[in-house]
C-alpha cells in the first residue's frame, strides 16, 4: 500500500511539474485607426462584417489548439466616413462590441467629439473599456479614463495599459480638450511600468502614439519606439496613430512593437508563449480583410451586416446628392498629399481663398483624408475628403509677419507629416542650404513688408494645430466641407488640369 501511495504521489508531482513547464499560448488580435469604416468600401474591402467573420474563425482555431485570445484596438475609431461621423460612430462601437473587443486605447480623433459624446460611446454602445493612463482632468491628479485593465487569461495575469499621444490638443478639436491635460506618454510609461510589471505575467501597452523607426518622430510627439527604449519591461506594444503597416514586428529593448495599418484593412495576429515568467514571440502576421490583392475572400457575417445596414442607409439619402463632376482624380491619398503639393490641395485651398477673397490660403495635409475620383462628386465624397468639420477663418498679417509665417510653416512641414502644407496664392523660393526663405510672391507680386495680407486657413491650424504658428483670427461660421461644396457647385464641371501642381515651392 505504501508503495502504491508513494507512486501516486510521485505521479501527481510529475504531472504538476509537466503542467508548470508547458507554455501557455496567448494570441493577441489587434486593429487600429478604424476611422469610421464600419461598412465595406465600393470594392468590397474591409468592413466590420468581414472582420467579424475572420476574428470568429481565428478564435475558434486558436482555442481548438489550446490557445487563449485577446482582441484589442489602438484607437481612432472616430472620424473618417460621413455615415459614421453623423452618428457619432454608434455603428462602429456597436459592431466592435458584437465582435467582442476586450479594450481600446483612446486616440486623438476620439476628441473630435466632446467628452460627453466619448462617455456616451463608452456607456451605451461599447461593451469594452476605453483606457489611457496619460489623460487627466486639468489641474487635478485624477485620470479621465482608467489607466489599465487586468484580465485572467489561461491562468495568466495579463495587464493592459493605455497611452494617447500628447499631441491630441493639436490634432483634434481644441475646444474639446480645454479641460483635459495630456501628459507625455513616455514619462507616464516610465512611471507606470515599474508599478505594473511585478503584478503581470504579460504586460501589454495599448498605445495611440505612433511608430517612428529609430525614434525619428520629427515634429510629432515621441511614440512607441521611444516608449520601449525608455520604459523597459513591456512585453508587447499594440500601436496606432501613424497608420503604417508593420508586416514584421519592431523589437526594441525586448519589447515587441506592432501596428495593423488602418481602417480594418488588416487584423494583426501576435502569437506568444509564456513559460517560467518569460514571454516569447512565436509568430506575427497581418491578415488582410478582403483587400484587392487578397488571396482569400472572407464572407461578411450576416448578423453584422443586418445590424449595420440601417446605419448605412440612414445617411445615404442626404449624402448621395450630386454637387459637381470632375474629369480626373484629385489626389488626396495620405502617402502623396503629406509629401507634396497635389491638385486636390490646390482645389481645397482655392475654395478657401475664393470664399473669403483672401490673398492666399493654407491647409495642413493631415486634414485631407481621401481623393476625389473621376465622375460625380457627392456630399459624401466631400465629407470623406474633409471629415473634421474645421471652421475656415481669416488672419491679417503684415508682409513681414507673413514672410516669417510662411517660412515657419514650410520648415515645419516635414514630408510625410500631417503638418505638410498645401498653399494657394503664393510662390516661395527657399535657400536649399540654410532652409531660409529667399523670395516670396503673393498673387504674382513680390511681397511688400509693410502691406497687410489676408490669409484664409482652417481654425484648427490657426489655433496651433499640427504645431502651426498660433494666429489671431476672425471667425465666420463656415466649415471646410461647406466651403468646398459651395465652390464645387459654382464650378459644376471641374477640369483637373485647372488645379494641376503649380510648383509653388522651389529651392535655390
Amino acid at each position: 500500500m505504501k508503495s502504491v501511495f508513494l507512486l501516486t504521489i510521485i505521479s501527481l508531482v510529475s504531472c504538476s511539474q509537466l503542467a508548470v513547464k508547458r507554455p501557455v499560448k496567448l494570441t493577441i488580435l489587434h486593429t487600429n485607426d478604424h476611422h469610421g469604416r464600419f461598412w465595406a468600401n465600393k470594392d468590397g474591402e474591409y468592413g466590420l462584417a468581414a472582420r467579424a467573420t475572420l476574428i470568429r474563425r481565428l478564435r475558434e482555431e486558436i482555442r481548438a489548439s489550446g490557445g487563449e485570445v485577446l482582441l484589442l484596438d489602438a484607437g481612432d475609431v472616430n472620424t473618417g466616413i460621413p455615415q459614421s461621423d453623423l452618428l457619432n460612430a454608434e455603428p462602429d462601437f456597436r459592431g466592435m462590441s458584437a465582435i467582442g473587443y476586450d479594450a481600446m486605447a483612446l486616440g486623438n480623433h476620439e476628441f473630435d467629439n466632446p467628452l460627453s459624446v466619448i462617455k456616451k460611446q463608452q456607456a451605451e454602445w461599447a461593451r469594452f473599456p476605453f483606457i489611457s493612463a496619460n489623460i487627466y482632468h486639468k489641474g487635478e491628479k485624477s485620470r479621465v479614463f482608467p489607466s489599465h485593465i487586468a484580465k485572467e487569461v489561461g491562468g495568466l495575469k495579463v495587464i493592459i495599459f493605455g497611452l494617447t499621444t500628447e499631441d491630441t490638443p493639436k490634432k483634434s478639436k481644441a475646444e474639446h480638450t480645454r479641460d483635459i491635460t495630456f501628459t507625455p506618454a513616455v514619462e507616464e510609461a516610465k512611471t507606470l511600468v515599474p508599478q505594473l510589471r511585478p503584478k503581470a505575467d504579460v504586460l501589454i501597452a495599448l498605445t495611440h502614439t505612433g511608430h517612428y523607426p529609430d525614434e525619428k518622430h520629427g515634429p510629432d510627439a515621441p511614440g512607441d519606439v521611444t516608449i520601449a527604449r525608455q520604459a523597459p519591461g513591456i512585453d508587447v506594444i499594440i500601436g496606432g496613430h501613424t497608420q503604417k503597416p508593420l508586416f514584421k514586428p519592431d523589437v526594441q529593448n525586448g519589447t515587441v512593437i506592432v501596428q495593423a495599418h488602418e481602417w480594418g484593412k488588416y487584423v494583426g495576429r501576435v502569437d506568444l508563449e509564456v513559460l517560467d515568467g518569460k514571454v516569447r514571440l512565436t509568430d506575427y502576421k497581418l491578415i488582410p480583410v478582403n483587400l484587392k490583392d487578397s488571396q482569400e475572400r472572407i464572407v461578411p457575417a450576416a448578423d453584422l451586416e443586418k445590424m449595420l445596414r440601417p446605419y448605412k442607409e440612414q445617411g445615404e439619402k442626404a449624402l448621395l446628392i450630386k454637387v459637381a463632376t470632375v474629369d480626373g482624380e484629385l489626389v488626396g491619398k495620405r502617402e502623396v498629399v503629406r509629401a507634396q503639393e497635389t491638385n486636390l490641395g490646390n482645389l481645397i485651398t482655392s475654395s478657401m481663398q475664393a470664399k473669403f477673397n483672401a490673398d492666399l490660403s493654407v491647409m495642413n495635409s493631415g486634414g485631407i483624408r481621401d481623393s476625389l475620383y473621376p465622375g460625380d462628386v457627392t456630399i459624401e465624397n466631400i465629407l470623406t475628403v474633409l471629415p473634421f468639420g474645421s471652421e475656415i477663418v481669416t488672419a491679417e498679417l503684415t508682409g513681414q509677419e507673413l514672410t516669417k509665417y510662411v517660412e515657419d510653416v514650410i520648415t515645419l512641414g516635414t514630408p510625410g507629416s500631417g503638418s505638410f502644407p498645401q498653399f494657394s496664392g503664393v510662390e516661395v523660393t527657399m535657400d536649399k542650404t540654410t532652409k531660409k526663405l529667399k523670395r516670396l510672391r503673393v498673387g504674382g507680386n513680390e511681397i511688400s513688408l509693410q502691406k497687410t495680407y489676408l490669409l484664409a486657413l482652417p481654425e484648427f491650424i490657426a489655433n496651433g494645430g499640427d504645431k502651426y504658428p498660433v494666429l489671431k483670427f476672425r471667425k465666420y461660421g463656415h466649415v471646410d466641407a461647406d466651403v468646398l461644396k459651395e465652390y464645387l457647385i459654382m464650378k459644376k464641371a471641374l477640369r483637373s488640369r485647372d488645379f494641376s501642381v503649380r510648383g509653388y515651392l522651389k529651392f535655390d
